[in-house]
């Protein structure tokens, strides 16, 4: 029932960002897949690696103005791994004999995201930062216990149970990154690096949660961390598609009369 849940409202958000990217006015809409890494920021504090080979993809859209540097603004719906890893066996002096704690968790993704921009090469290629604040919801999760698994232990990896008194689903943060648009006719080529701030918790306060429990080898906290944000680095390839027939709009510079210049489309020959 969960899983069906989870697809109705996947397709709901994708109908709509289809429905908005419809509307004939300065408006793309495409898709990215990246690839980077993810971590996780714990309080008490915990020595973790970072996890490499975090994966992502999703569908874009945004809505261009007619100002030069003022950007536009749009949403993105992404499926992201994230994760963390840390030792368990913390206490041997050699890292090479670390046996780690391993979690992979799937995440719905959702950055509304502001885009500054300008234009270089005739307006052929468009340069731009952006600034999110990102919602997500936890898919599912799998780990994997180094150490119970050389103590000979049952169950040291698979699916992660996930438990209400121990386990938060549902996450937020903000993100910030930059990038290359190639414009090429109606389409666009994207290049893409974003970083992913997390500023809720993965495992829930054991202050607030008398039940949160750590027992057990798919969670081996010696400790209920306070914090337990997650981050990620991604680097991302795009394809998106522009509605409107006549392309960007953007301004002349002044011409030799100090007088500025009509609207004019870098398109039209």
């Amino acid at each position: 029932m969960k899983k069906r849940l989870e697809i109705k409202i996947l397709a709901l958000l994708l109908v709509a960002l289809f429905a908005a990217g419809a509307v004939r006015a300065q408006h793309t809409l495409g898709f990215t897949v990246g690839y980077g890494m993810s971590n996780a920021r714990f309080e008490p504090k915990l020595e973790t690696k970072a996890l490499w080979g975090s994966y992502n993809a999703g569908i874009t859209w945004r809505y261009y103005g007619k100002q030069r540097f003022v950007g536009g603004f749009g949403i993105d719906l992404e499926f992201l791994q994230q994760g963390f890893s840390y030792p368990v066996n913390h206490w041997v002096e050699d890292e090479k004999d670390y046996r780690y704690y391993t979690r992979h968790v799937n995440t719905l993704m959702l950055p509304i995201v502001w885009q500054p921009h300008f234009y270089l090469f005739n307006h052929h290629l468009r340069v731009y930062l952006e600034a999110a604040a990102t919602f997500s919801y936890s898919l599912s999760s799998t780990f994997e216990n180094e150490y119970a698994r050389d103590k000979g232990e049952a169950g040291w990896k698979g699916d992660y149970p996930y438990k209400l008194t121990r386990d938060n689903r549902w996450g937020y943060g903000l993100a910030g990154g930059a990038g290359l648009s190639f414009l090429v006719k109606r389409f666009e080529i994207n290049v893409r690096a974003r970083y992913y701030f997390g500023l809720g918790d993965v495992v829930r306060n054991r202050n607030k949660y008398a039940d949160n429990h750590t027992d057990g080898p798919e969670n081996p906290f010696a400790q209920t961390p306070t914090r337990s944000p997650l981050d990620n680095l991604s680097i991302s390839v795009g394809l998106s598609y522009r509605f409107n027939k006549e392309g960007f709009d953007v301004w002349k510079k002044r011409g030799p009369k100090n007088k500025i210049n009509k609207d004019f489309n870098y398109n039209k020959k």
